[in-house]
């Protein structure tokens, strides 16, 4: 009985021991962690990092603090590549479910930006961080993912890269109109902005640009693989499969669309099962092109009426003035598609793309313009003063913008071409044909 006894006092002193110590634990880390933390919010940093790393090495469970501001620590303090890499590793470890996305995400930047990683290391972090979550990733790391996606995958799944493509481009473009409301909003000329607002105003034009740029990269990435002799087949053998999906009928249409598939077939066969399954604005726009390639102008017309008042958003209707102003070009109707970029103007004045459109209806008629060089030529005067207004505008496509300008300018007359003749740089100009815009002459060097 004694024993009995004596072996169940030692195993109660044995727990109440243990329980001690991890109390004890517990309370040094709670401890270590409040030191850590003042000092860390005073920018003592020499004195955080100890009891920092103490942390690190006992407490790796107590706060996913320790690892957001752990990061600074390891990054900005102490400069040490292996800590970083340990910060991350360790937050992913012990708390794998607070905003994981964006983690892998940061990780993947940080290796790349340090060269600490290899291609596939870092499209490892970031294929994870885009299956959990794309929109907590940044949309420059979107931008490396997309290209890591499309030189593993264009050769033997294109599909997988046209999905890739569509889920980026479509998250940037929601990102875009965003800005483009608050800019429009901004701009309006009757309202006076306070200092916030003018901050709020530059913040939303520098993101607008930075992202514009990333789609342009993205669409030059896209554009050798996406033909029409790529496009075609695939989506014709995934047609049936997909003949009630809507969100793959929008992006097959939209793609065929943009990129000048319209001539085949299944272009017609697409459209109008996009507008049975979704009887919407969008899907009708590119109903009414269909009726309209079909030789049926007045149907034609009457659809994209019907698209455009369906439509409420002034920014949605710009777009579809400009799809149905695209539309015109490519059949040759350059007059009916200047008056319908026109019209998208109207509901967003900012629309660098309907500018650069006018733009390029005035290029590509420069030789139609005019009786002699100087004529033909100074219909890059109208072109560039169109390019020049959509930089003005709109920051999305201001780097787009910007190579046309470029182009436009080394167009113009030059200096000999203006004097024989017997034209003035700076006098008024008008040109011939259905353009019949009045320019300012300039040479081109």
């Amino acid at each position: 009985m004694k024993k009995i006894t004596f072996l169940l006092a030692a195993t109660i002193f044995f727990v109440s021991a243990k329980t001690n110590a991890q109390d004890d634990a517990n309370r040094e880390c709670q401890i270590k962690y409040n030191l850590f933390k003042g000092d860390y919010q005073s920018k003592k940093y020499d004195d955080a990092y100890p009891n920092w790393i103490y942390l690190m090495d006992n407490c790796q469970d107590l706060s996913v603090n320790i690892y957001k501001l752990g990061s600074t620590m390891a990054e900005k303090f102490k400069k040490d590549p292996a800590l970083v890499k340990r910060v991350f590793e360790q937050r992913l470890q012990y708390f794998p479910d607070v905003d994981p996305a964006k983690v892998h995400s940061d990780y993947a930047e940080y290796l790349l930006e340090n060269k600490l990683g290899t291609d596939d290391e870092v499209f490892g972090l970031l294929d994870k961080a885009y299956k959990l979550d794309p929109t907590r990733m940044g949309v420059k790391n979107l931008y490396i993912y997309f290209q890591g996606v499309t030189d593993r995958n264009k050769d033997t799944n294109p599909q997988l890269v046209f999905d890739t493509y569509d889920d980026v481009v479509e998250s940037v473009g929601e990102k875009l109109d965003g800005y483009a409301k608050k800019i429009l909003e901004l701009s309006d000329s009757t309202r006076v902005l306070d200092s916030r607002e003018k901050s709020n105003l530059k913040a939303y034009r520098t993101n607008s640009k930075a992202l514009g740029q990333i789609e342009g990269g993205l669409d030059r990435m896209i554009s050798d693989l996406a033909t029409c002799e790529r496009l075609v087949p695939l989506y014709r053998r995934d047609f049936e499969e997909n003949r009630g999906n809507v969100s793959w009928l929008k992006r097959a249409v939209s793609r065929m669309f943009y990129k000048e598939c319209q001539d085949d077939p299944l272009y017609a066969e697409l459209a109008k099962a996009y507008a049975e399954a979704s009887p919407s604005p969008e899907a009708y726009s590119f109903l009414a092109n269909v009726l309209e390639n079909n030789g049926d102008s007045k149907g034609a017309t009457e659809m994209r009426q019907k698209s455009f008042d369906l439509e409420t958003d002034p920014l949605k209707k710009a777009n579809y003035k400009l799809k149905f102003a695209q539309a015109a070009q490519s059949r040759g109707q350059l007059s009916t598609a200047r008056s319908l970029a026109r019209e998208a103007l109207k509901f967003n004045p900012n629309s660098g793309k309907a500018y650069l459109l006018i733009g390029r209806l005035y290029a590509s008629s420069a030789n139609n313009c005019g009786d002699d060089e100087f004529e033909k030529r100074m219909v890059y005067a109208a072109a560039l003063r169109q390019a020049q207004k959509a930089a003005s505008v709109d920051p999305s496509i201001y780097s787009l913008a910007s190579r046309y300008i470029a182009s436009y300018k080394g167009s113009l007359p030059t200096k000999k071409v203006i004097f024989t003749a017997s034209k003035t740089i700076g006098q008024s100009y008008t040109i011939k044909c259905w353009i019949g815009e009045t320019v300012t002459i300039a040479s081109s060097d």
